[in-house]
């Protein structure tokens, strides 16, 4: 899998590849608060919705709709944020229909290297102090 976080955007890019062939299986918008860098990674928190493209971009659907709708009902996703999300909403479909940041070349033909070793957390990642 290959991710994509920008600075500030309330979504995050996902390109999802078969972990044997390589071969892309889709592309994943989740729709998050933006990120916070931490020493062993990112913080954020999902926000229910997201959007499901095909692997050449040729066409996409959303996902998780009525859990988007029940975390408005609940007040999880307040008239604020609901806003905020709209706007990424629109501003990821842009992306993709326009081809550009993460869809775009050669982001889009990238993969990572089979003879990169597979990354390991450090010492405490977890949260539990080393022992």
């Amino acid at each position: 899998m290959r991710s994509t976080f920008l600075a500030g955007e309330y979504f995050s890019v996902h390109r999802f590849q078969d972990a044997d062939t390589g071969e892309p299986l889709c592309w994943y918008v989740n729709f998050e608060l933006p990120h916070t860098r931490r020493p062993a990674g990112i913080d954020t928190l999902d926000l229910f919705v997201d959007l499901v493209v095909e692997p050449d971009l040729s066409d996409w659907s959303w996902k998780d709709e009525d859990e988007y709708a029940q975390g408005r009902r609940l007040g999880l996703v307040g008239d604020d944020l609901h806003t905020s999300v709209e706007q990424a909403r629109q501003r990821a479909l842009g992306l993709l229909q326009e081809r550009v940041g993460p869809f775009a070349d050669p982001w889009t033909a990238w993969s990572p290297d089979p003879a990169w070793p597979l990354p390991v957390l450090p010492d405490g990642a977890d949260g539990t102090a080393p022992h």
